[in-house]
């Protein structure tokens, strides 16, 4: 076992020590994003697993058991993960380290981090040390450095990642060989990785490149030419992309016949950092400050709109909207200050799937969340208002909701759709 050592406020630090032979612990999300994200990290020296236990109830039941029944319910599922995970005894519990993200803005999430080592505290855990991934400066450790080639094959994980899952989302319905889109998804995620140790792979030449390769091995999967109901899938950005938070909706989904419509992460970065202009405007704030926020996210853009332009190129495939689009769409509904959690994004997104002919939508509520209530189920009234033709159920997430509730809610939304198609035709 590795020497234990504190910083000043007695919080345990992840050292180079650890990283030499600890495994880290990765809770799941976005499965293709993250896949890769792991990949990347592995790439770097660091010994990654991504987390796969899904018993959904038992996790949840141990997030309770260590965390205050009052916390948003993604808390409890992501400690309850990690905490199960540690418990499995697949792992060495003295060679242990967790992965947490933290974005430094006001959701609970960035305080997760915090439950977590209590939680940990609690469960007679306290020799595993929680590493933050921010880019707030809120922690660092020793052991665990976000350089800059790490932090560019992390952002273009995302990118990557997003083309990956809205082409694989669009042929899996349809294909005629069944796991084909999976294979594919895996195969363009190992060789995206590998491609990252490269000179030149981060080249906005590159990426177009890669783009066009990627649509055109989708484009290439023998697909059935028939129409099947598209089900957009919103809400809070982990119960939105968790198979383990929403009881794997993307599967049910297609089970009942669905094509599930998920609005890429790419724009919830852009939107993380928009917030920080917006800071500015409403709270003042340094020049520098601003400018330098506006570069980085103009660079962002430029790599989400070579991802448009190149899914266009192929008329088969329905691209998504730029972040800009997602503003103009949000304005008439809330201001840019609403921007807690998901904020005004989430009431874009479903305006934008609704634009784009998608009005069968899922707005995934976990409880806790505040602001995701607020622009999620809170704007459904007034989207339906200007929208008639927009069929918008909110599913609840809890310890307390069961599966068959949730699904039956969304079968009698698949249901209406039928007859709302009904009514279009006639």
């Amino acid at each position: 076992m590795a020497k234990l050592v504190y910083d000043e406020t007695g919080r345990l630090l992840f050292t180079k020590e650890m990283k030499r032979d600890y495994t880290l612990l990765i809770p799941q999300m976005l499965p293709i994003h993250f896949g890769m994200m792991r990949m990347c990290l592995q790439k770097h020296g660091y010994n990654c697993v991504t987390l796969d236990n899904m018993d959904q109830k038992a996790i949840a039941e141990l997030g309770l058991k260590y965390v205050h029944n009052d916390t948003c319910y993604p808390a409890l599922l992501v400690i309850g993960q990690l905490i199960d995970a540690i418990n499995s005894g697949k792992y060495d519990k003295d060679r242990l380290g967790l992965f947490i993200t933290q974005t430094g803005g006001g959701c609970r999430a960035s305080n997760y981090i915090h439950l977590l080592r209590k939680a940990l505290k609690k469960a007679g855990l306290e020799q595993v040390p929680v590493i933050s991934i921010n880019l707030s400066g809120l922690e660092k450790n020793p052991g665990f450095k976000l350089t800059i080639p790490l932090i560019l094959q992390l952002v273009f994980s995302i990118v990557y990642g997003d083309i990956i899952m809205l082409l694989a989302n669009q042929c899996r319905p349809y294909e005629v060989k069944a796991g084909e889109t999976d294979a594919l998804a895996a195969a363009w995620q190992d060789r995206l990785v590998n491609e990252f140790q490269r000179t030149g792979s981060f080249t906005m030449k590159n990426l177009r490149r890669n783009f066009d390769r990627i649509v055109a091995d989708f484009a290439a999967i023998e697909r059935v030419k028939t129409e099947k109901p598209r089900v957009g899938v919103v809400g809070e950005i982990y119960v939105k992309y968790s198979p383990l938070g929403n009881n794997n909706l993307e599967r049910f989904l297609l089970e009942e016949g669905a094509e599930p419509v998920v609005p890429g992460l790419v724009d919830f970065v852009i939107f993380k950092i928009y917030n920080r202009d917006v800071d500015v405007d409403l709270y003042g704030g340094s020049g520098l400050k601003k400018a330098v926020v506006r570069l980085l996210q103009g660079y962002v853009e430029k790599c989400q709109q070579a991802m448009i332009d190149a899914v266009k190129k192929c008329p088969e495939f329905r691209a998504p909207s730029p972040f800009s689009h997602l503003k103009e769409l949000a304005a008439n509904y809330l201001g840019a200050g609403n921007k807690m959690g998901e904020g005004w994004l989430l009431t874009a997104e479903m305006l934008e799937l609704i634009g784009d002919g998608t009005n069968n939508i899922v707005c995934t509520q976990p409880f806790g969340c505040l602001p995701n209530h607020i622009v999620g189920k809170g704007m459904i009234r007034r989207l339906k208002d200007d929208y008639p033709e927009s069929n918008i159920v909110a599913i609840d997430y809890d310890p307390g909701a069961t599966k068959i509730n949730q699904e039956n809610r969304i079968k009698l939304m698949l249901a209406n759709a039928g007859r709302l198609a009904g009514k279009m035709d006639a």
